[in-house]
């Protein structure tokens, strides 16, 4: 039982420090303004039967303080009002565009596709990937901006704040924010070459045109399931500059409404995301199940993995508060959630 203790305590110190790094140095979204607004900027959100989530979306865009944008939907063969909707605000807002998508050709992935299309479609000198389910503040773009331009980065990429419903929800979606911030120090993201540090979430892309054209686009990853990971990849291997920030209330996303969407969402995505093998990764779930829940029972039995326990709880704690998620469910519900 030593060395179990042993192993465990200092896997979740060096786990317990990564988090204590990103509390203190994670880049986050802050309030910006620009002097000028010189960049055009192409917004482009594929988008299929998205009737309940577009108009919040393209609310937030016609009221942006940053004004220089052109904004271009696809709809993506929807069955729903999407199409519908989109067109009424582009009599409204003549920055609003409607491009009806193509049928899905072989050897693609449907949103790898649309976006690739609505790509083709863009003017702009950055563009800005969105999904439709996101929401942004008024002042969301220019910040992000000058953080892009300050930061000379060729690529920037935003993990939202995930708007979570219900306790089912919360039994999924908030590890997303958890494996990020355990296992990454984010900030190497932007400071390292090394292609190990790498993060991206296609819900919120942004990237200069001329970087996009050189590693090859979406065309470059069209069958790729995690096509965020992909591009952000492709940036590094070009020797180009990427950032990943948390959204803070600049940027939020509303994935899943329902336990049964969280789970197959993140199922499609969860092995691809990490670019391992099948056998290393089920090492790593062994892992990860060892280190994060082994504790909590062992703890029934000897006293002193509390100390483990506490490291983990206070992990927790911090990771809910940058992801501005529920402190108190989500230590509550860890156990539950390494199981799920």
């Amino acid at each position: 039982m030593d060395v179990v203790f042993t192993i465990l305590l200092v896997s979740n110190s060096i786990f317990f420090l990564i988090v204590i790094y990103n509390l203190l140095f994670a880049p986050r979204v802050k309030l910006f303004s620009l002097e000028n607004q010189s960049e055009k900027i192409s917004v482009l959100i594929p988008a299929r039967d998205e009737e309940k989530n577009i108009t919040t979306l393209l609310n937030n865009l016609i009221n942006q303080s940053y004004k220089n944008l052109e904004i271009i939907v696809l709809d993506d063969n929807s069955t729903d009002n999407t199409q519908k909707i989109v067109k009424s605000f582009s009599v409204l807002d003549n920055r609003i565009h409607l491009i009806n998508g193509e049928k899905l050709q072989k050897g693609w992935l449907g949103k790898n596709f649309a976006c690739h299309q609505l790509s083709q479609k863009a003017n702009g000198d950055i563009f800005l990937f969105l999904d439709a389910d996101v929401s942004i503040n008024e002042n969301s773009i220019e910040s992000v901006l000058k953080i892009f331009k300050e930061k000379k980065v060729n690529m920037l990429s935003i993990f939202p704040t995930q708007i979570i419903p219900n306790i089912s929800t919360y039994l999924i979606t908030p590890m997303m924010n958890w494996i990020l911030l355990t296992f990454l120090p984010l900030l190497k993201v932007y400071t390292s070459t090394n292609k190990s540090f790498v993060a991206a979430n296609g819900q919120f892309i942004m990237i200069d045109k001329e970087t996009y054209l050189k590693i090859g686009g979406h065309v470059s990853v069209k069958n790729k399931i995690v096509e965020d990971m992909e591009l952000a990849r492709k940036v590094k291997e070009g020797k180009f500059k990427i950032i990943t920030l948390l959204g803070n209330n600049f940027v939020k996303c509303k994935m899943y409404s329902k336990l049964d969407e969280a789970f197959n969402g993140f199922s499609k995505n969860f092995y691809a995301g990490f670019n391992i093998s099948t056998v290393m990764f089920s090492l790593l779930l062994i892992f990860i199940q060892s280190v994060f829940m082994l504790p909590t029972i062992l703890v029934l039995f000897e006293i002193k993995f509390i100390t483990i326990v506490f490291m983990i709880i206070i992990s927790r704690i911090i990771i809910s508060h940058l992801s501005n998620q529920n402190i108190f469910l989500n230590v509550l519900l860890h156990p539950f959630q390494m199981v799920a």
